[in-house]
C-alpha cells in the first residue's frame, strides 16, 4: 500500500492466521448508513450480502441510476464494524466505508459477479474494505492499493491494476461523512481504479503527481472502463 504522504511502497504483514468471524453491525450504524444513502444518493435497489465474513461483514449496497446521478452507486456497509489503526496526529475518523460508481448498464447479476471481467469492482471494494483490519493499518485519502507487486490487471480485458482512495467529487460536501446517533463519524471514501503506469507514478513521484494527472484527465469516482492511461 502507498501512504498518502507521497512516494514509496509499504508492505504489511497479516495479523491473523485463519478465519476470524465478523462481530456484526450495530443497529444504529446500519440505520445511519441506510439514511445517508437515501438522502444523498437515492433509493437502494438491492444489497449484495455476505453470509460468513472474515473480520468484518462487507455488504455492498447498490443504488440504481437516478435523474441526478445517471449511473449505479455502490457503497460498502460493514467496513466500519471495527475501527482502523490510525496513527496519532492524523485527525481522521478510525471508521470508514468505501464507494465506487459504475455505468448504468454495468451488469451486477450473480452470473456477472462470478465473471472476472464484470465482478472485479465489487471484489475490489470488499478487498480494500477488509485490508486495514487484516493488516492492522488504515485507509485514508490518497492512499493507493496496487493489485500485487508488480501490479497486475484485476481481470482479463481490464486495464486497471490498483486503486487510489479519494474524496468523492460528484456529491455535496455533506455526503462525505456519515454521522451516527451515538456520535460516531464514518468517512465515506471513493475508490478510483488506476492503470499500472498510474500506480507506478504514485510509487515513484508521489501523491501530488498522481493528483495532477487525474485532475488533468477529469477522473472521478465514476468508472470509465475504457479510460486510457494518463501516463
Amino acid at each position: 500500500m502507498n501512504e498518502a504522504s507521497g512516494a514509496g511502497l509499504l508492505r504489511h504483514e497479516p495479523r491473523y492466521d485463519g478465519f476470524v468471524a465478523a462481530p456484526g453491525q450495530r443497529q444504529e450504524v446500519a440505520e445511519a448508513i441506510d439514511q445517508h444513502l437515501a438522502t444523498h444518493f437515492g433509493p437502494v435497489a438491492f444489497v449484495l450480502h455476505e453470509i460468513a465474513s472474515h473480520l468484518v461483514g462487507v455488504h455492498v449496497y447498490v443504488v440504481g441510476p437516478t435523474a441526478e446521478r445517471p449511473y449505479q452507486t455502490l457503497v460498502t456497509s460493514g467496513m466500519s464494524d471495527r475501527p482502523m489503526t490510525v496513527p496519532p496526529g492524523h485527525g481522521i475518523s478510525p471508521y470508514a466505508e468505501l464507494m465506487m460508481c459504475l455505468p448504468a448498464d454495468w451488469p451486477l447479476t450473480q452470473a456477472a459477479l462470478h465473471d472476472e471481467r464484470t465482478g472485479w469492482p465489487v471484489r475490489v471494494l470488499k478487498r480494500v474494505a477488509r485490508l486495514p483490519h487484516e493488516y492492522g493499518t488504515w485507509i485514508g485519502e490518497w492512499h493507493s492499493v496496487p493489485n500485487g507487486d508488480p501490479a497486475l490487471p484485476y481481470a482479463p480485458g481490464t486495464p486497471f491494476a490498483g486503486v487510489v482512495v479519494t474524496p468523492m467529487l460528484n456529491v455535496r460536501p455533506e455526503a462525505r461523512t456519515i454521522d451516527v446517533a451515538d456520535g460516531t463519524r464514518i468517512d465515506l471514501l471513493a475508490l478510483i481504479p488506476l492503470h499500472p503506469a498510474e500506480v507506478a507514478l504514485k510509487v515513484s513521484e508521489g501523491t501530488n503527481a498522481l493528483i495532477a494527472t487525474l485532475d488533468r484527465g477529469g477522473v472521478s469516482e465514476l468508472l470509465d472502463p475504457a479510460r486510457p492511461s494518463l501516463v
